[in-house]
């Protein structure tokens, strides 16, 4: 793997003051280890001004300063401001120290080789760790999707192909989102946008989503869902990158009310095609068995901190996986927010001698993001407890780490 490590350029952006008390474990827990599962943060769009926007929409599209998908520079501050709290939760919990670099090999980044996800992860140990020579790992060929972050089908038999399609259709089906696609075809001035004068598709509601499970290709849908996806995704990141709001959507999003309906296109995309259990368990499948070693090996010998950078694709289908129970992201629109983490922070418990997990999502709000807030322990990000089917939490939202690691271990199989 090649090693990469920022320039400490950014630096600066970590002048806030420090202090607070962090949500405080109970009396007699010490923090022993912990795994981040991120998503990278702020990119441009994916379609930036390509086919699917400028097909569904005759006006014209805002730029943006770096090309489609790659991580934007408000994206690199984003996550120095979350690393920046990272590290002030992590000294509060005897981590690490405050001032001080870590020791070589306890902590741990590793990256997709997508730039927006590398560029993701220096920054959060920029943010993390200034001045600190924390390489962050990575596939030595840029712009290739790495086997551990890659949600690609695994099962190149037919019947499964068959089985994942019809498992994703019947997401799809769970869904109504007539009044989602009824106000976005109002925003983009649909019936006047190029696939409906040339194409003669005039109508997201009435179209008809075809989805697919090839081997080793990642689940996909053609029709209004990718549509609609891809155009929710362009608003959203506009939203959040400080467009003017005469700019965002062209000014026609005006309610809380109204981001809420479109991102169930959003959210349902990504259901559809990466929640079905019979498709999550298998695209996760290497990335589970990644955690499960990093977690279950010898806390002793393993990186007190392990930081992986990847994608929305990688949570959603990760939590089916691990089967965890639903959960409500308060401030958010999306449910796997942009620069959003799963932390797995691993305790014990001195006086009952035994070892917990508590798992939290850890998430910028939808105004901290617009607003580029500063996180510190004063100003937090959101956190909400997340809890596992095959793990049940107490009221401090602990399970026991044989239960954990069993729901691990079976997942990893």
């Amino acid at each position: 793997m090649k090693k990469s490590v920022i320039a400490a350029a950014v630096v600066g952006a970590l002048m806030m003051v420090s202090g607070a008390q962090a949500e405080s474990a109970p009396q007699g827990y010490q923090l022993q280890q912990v795994l981040i599962m991120s998503r990278h943060n702020l990119r441009a769009p994916l379609a930036n001004n390509g086919s699917v926007l400028e097909q569904s929409t005759p006006n014209q599209w805002p730029e943006w300063d770096v090309p489609g998908g790659q991580l934007t520079t408000k994206g690199g501050v984003l996550e120095v401001y979350m690393g920046h709290y990272m590290r002030e939760w992590l000294a509060e919990q005897g981590m690490v120290t405050t001032g001080e670099c870590p020791a070589a090999d306890t902590v741990y980044a590793y990256a997709n080789s997508l730039q927006r996800t590398v560029a993701t992860a220096q920054f959060f140990i920029t943010g993390a760790f200034p001045g600190c020579d924390v390489p962050v790992h990575h596939q030595e060929a840029m712009g290739t999707m790495d086997p551990t972050f890659n949600p690609v089908i695994t099962d190149k038999s037919e019947a499964f192909s068959q089985a994942a399609v019809k498992a994703m259709a019947d997401e799809r089906q769970k869904m109504k989102l007539d009044d989602s696609y009824k106000l976005l075809e109002q925003i983009v001035d649909y019936q006047n946008s190029p696939s409906c004068k040339e194409k003669k598709e005039c109508s997201l509601t009435e179209g008809k989503d075809t989805f697919s499970a090839p081997f080793e290709k990642e689940p996909g849908v053609s029709g209004p869902l990718k549509v609609g996806n891809s155009l929710v995704d362009a608003f959203t990141l506009q939203y959040y990158e400080g467009f003017p709001e005469d700019q965002v959507a062209w000014g026609q999003i005006k309610t809380a009310q109204q981001w809420r309906v479109l991102s169930e296109l959003k959210n349902g995309y990504q259901d559809s095609l990466f929640t079905s259990p019979e498709v999550a368990r298998n695209v996760a499948a290497p990335l589970v068995r990644y955690i499960d070693k990093a977690l279950v090996t010898d806390v002793a010998k393993a990186p007190k901190v392990t930081v992986l950078v990847g994608h929305d694709s990688n949570i959603a289908s990760l939590l089916m996986a691990l089967d965890f129970n639903p959960y409500q992201l308060h401030d958010q629109y999306e449910r796997t927010p942009i620069g959003g983490k799963i932390v797995f922070p691993r305790w014990h418990d001195a006086a009952a001698n035994r070892e917990l997990m508590k798992i939290e999502y850890v998430y910028q709000s939808t105004e901290q993001l617009r607003n580029a807030d500063a996180l510190t322990l004063k100003s937090p990000p959101q956190r909400v407890t997340l809890s596992l089917k095959g793990c049940p939490v107490d009221a401090n939202g602990f399970c026991p780490i044989d239960k954990f690691n069993a729901v691990l271990n079976d997942a990893a199989k």
